[in-house]
């Protein structure tokens, strides 16, 4: 008897239909994963719903399939990538619209969809920070252009929060553009024609919309422009739809130093985003600590496809007690235990099959008759029969868990927000707890980036004239929640930083796994272990946009290659929704955040019952 469909499922099943019916396509795929939404390939990808898909949170998640769907039927992908301008402000401010045109026109008789798009927008908005904007000069130009367009075409002003937002800006952008805006509503049936419209607007705008992007010259630096992610704009439209549609121009021209939330990793490998977005707001000038094009592990730094670093000057590796007061860590945490207290107690159990099972095989063994030691009592009855017996001493032997050290590395990019870094938080949280109660000493870190989209490093490249394959451009953020020496109960409040808002964003792995790698190598214990818990491919879309194609993912194989050919060791991942065993050698993959306890605990466990990696032997020069 087949058993029940949970809500969840039924929820997956209801979500598919009415996109396959707005998008006017009956076998369209639809695809649940922790990569979406995205549209790539014609499969349309959405993230797994919650529990309980009666909340507000639901009606998010339908809005977001609403906004795929409804590109699928009313928006010609070609002729986009065609008429798309080739300046990166101007782009962002087209994009933004033409996503409000496609909307607009799949929802004219449709409330239901409305709503759920409404639903939405706040959520995309509410993530990406632009709704705490305080000045109409931190106002996001894309949004506010998008959202007065909107209004235009539906006759509807804004949701609340939006259309607050919208009205800081309403003024200016009337004074400037009104009149071109209204012949948008005329137009919003012909894409064609309501592009050509469009390019009015960016230029009473003063922005330069251009001819379209098929006679785009080239950049002065002689860095490639990302034209090749057409005709897959979609994708990366609907990753800025969950992360707050990147970081655009401010209403006063000024960089916008938002952080949207979630992005990006469903992005096909090597599509790039645009190397000339703003940057953000924390310093322009070249810091004469910068190291321009440090070359990394090696190669020819003169090699286009070499891994190098613009700049190490605003990198930092920082304790979490350091990003955050006290008291919010204290709430961060309460919050963490409160949300997952039904999960804490089932991978609570499975910890302690965990600890009884690497227990057993530490039996205490003892030697004895030694010179010196612990005094063994049973044997003093000696001394009682014969007075000039010496006294005996015994010691314990070594057990076998005592002298290892174990890594948890974990992803902290903007994809994992919600559950995920929930579930992550406190599985390593509780897996801590029980290898230490075995004599196993845990390290807990995390890695992500201080900016969106490149932060002071991009734009010390831009005051050196962007030169080209500059290397990694972005300021790296490495976490320390847990030291391996300090105790589990001086760390526990730190994996609460994880629920900060604005905390995860972009994800650089293969120079956080280099970082935690030697942290390990460092350490005095005899085995170490270290395990990565990611949800994507590596992605900052500065470095990709000015560098060659899978430049982050090259330097990850390269640095996992090393690690398990090369180091002492031993390499574990686990992926969230994100194949990984075509990265690592030892690797698992899991669907659904749910089965992340189990998993590394069974994982640590097989590795405790097999035998220590060897070390590899250095090979001799040839005189």
């Amino acid at each position: 008897m087949a058993s029940a469909e949970t809500p969840a499922e039924i929820f997956k099943r209801a979500l598919a239909h009415a996109a396959r019916a707005l998008a006017e396509q009956s076998e369209l795929e639809v695809s649940f994963g922790s990569d979406g939404p995205k549209l790539v390939g014609g499969v349309l990808t959405l993230p797994h719903p919650p529990r309980d898909p009666s909340g507000t949170e639901s009606a998010a998640l339908r809005g977001q399939a609403d906004r795929l769907a409804l590109r699928l039927a009313n928006h010609d992908e070609a002729l986009h990538a065609r008429l798309r301008p080739a300046d990166s402000q101007a782009a962002e401010v087209f994009e933004a619209v033409e996503q409000a045109r496609v909307e607009a026109v799949g929802s004219r008789s449709l409330a239901g969809v409305r709503a759920n798009m409404d639903a939405a927008l706040l959520t995309r908005l509410e993530r990406s920070g632009a709704l705490r904007a305080a000045a109409a000069g931190r106002v996001p130009l894309n949004e506010a252009v998008a959202l007065l367009v909107r209004e235009r075409l539906t006759g509807q002003r804004a949701p609340d929060g939006a259309g607050a937002l919208l009205d800081q800006v309403r003024g200016d952008l009337e004074a400037r553009a009104g009149a071109r805006i209204d012949a948008l509503a005329g137009a919003a049936d012909d894409q064609a024609l309501f592009a050509a419209r469009l390019r009015e607007v960016l230029r009473a705008l003063d922005l330069d919309p251009g001819d379209g992007r098929g006679d785009e010259p080239s950049d002065d630096s002689g860095e490639d422009e990302p034209d090749a992610q057409e005709p897959d704009s979609a994708d990366d439209q609907d990753e800025e739809d969950d992360a707050g549609g990147g970081e655009g121009q401010s209403m006063d021209g000024s960089a916008d130093d938002r952080t949207p939330g979630d992005e990006r990793d469903g992005r096909p490998d090597g599509a790039p985003a645009d190397a000339d977005g703003d940057a953000s707001d924390e310093g322009a000038e070249l810091n004469e600590g910068a190291l321009p094009h440090r070359q990394e592990d090696g190669g020819d730094a003169r090699a286009p496809d070499a891994y190098r670093v613009f700049t190490t000057a605003y990198d930092e590796t920082i304790d979490a007690a350091e990003l955050c007061d006290p008291n919010e860590l204290e709430r961060l945490r309460a919050m963490l235990d409160q949300q997952l207290t039904a999960l804490s107690s089932v991978v609570a159990r499975l910890a302690n099959k965990l600890q009884r099972r690497l227990m057993a095989q530490q039996s205490r063994s003892w030697t004895f008759d030694l010179e010196e030691g612990v005094l063994d009592t049973a044997r003093l009855t000696r001394i009682i029969t014969d007075p000039t017996s010496p006294l005996s001493f015994k010691a314990e032997s070594e057990s076998p868990f005592r002298d290892t050290v174990v890594t948890l590395l974990l992803d902290n990019s903007g994809s994992m927000r919600g559950r995920p870094i929930m579930v992550a938080a406190v599985c390593a949280d509780i897996l801590a707890r029980t290898l230490e109660r075995c004599g196993v000493k845990v390290e807990i870190l995390g890695f992500t980036t201080r900016a969106w989209k490149g932060g002071q490093a991009r734009e010390a490249w831009i005051s050196a004239g962007k030169p080209a394959h500059p290397g990694r451009l972005n300021d790296l953020r490495h976490i320390v929640y847990k030291a391996a020496d300090s105790p589990w109960r001086r760390s526990r409040k730190n994996l609460g930083l994880m629920m900060r808002e604005g905390l995860l964003k972009e994800n650089i792995d293969g120079e956080a796994l280099s970082w935690a790698h030697d942290r390990l190598r460092a350490r005095p214990e005899a085995r170490r272990i270290l395990m990565v818990i990611s949800d994507g491919s590596p992605v900052d879309d500065s470095t990709q946009s000015a560098n060659a194609a899978l430049y982050l993912d090259r330097h990850l194989r390269q640095v996992i290659a090393d690690i398990e050919a090369r180091s002492p060791v031993e390499l574990i991942a686990i992926g969230i929704g994100h194949d990984v065993t075509r990265w690592y050698r030892r690797a698992v993959t899991i669907v659904d955040v749910e089965q992340l306890g189990g998993v590394m605990i069974e994982k640590l466990a097989e590795l405790f019952d097999s035998e220590p990696k060897a070390a590899p032997r250095r090979r001799r020069r040839a005189a």
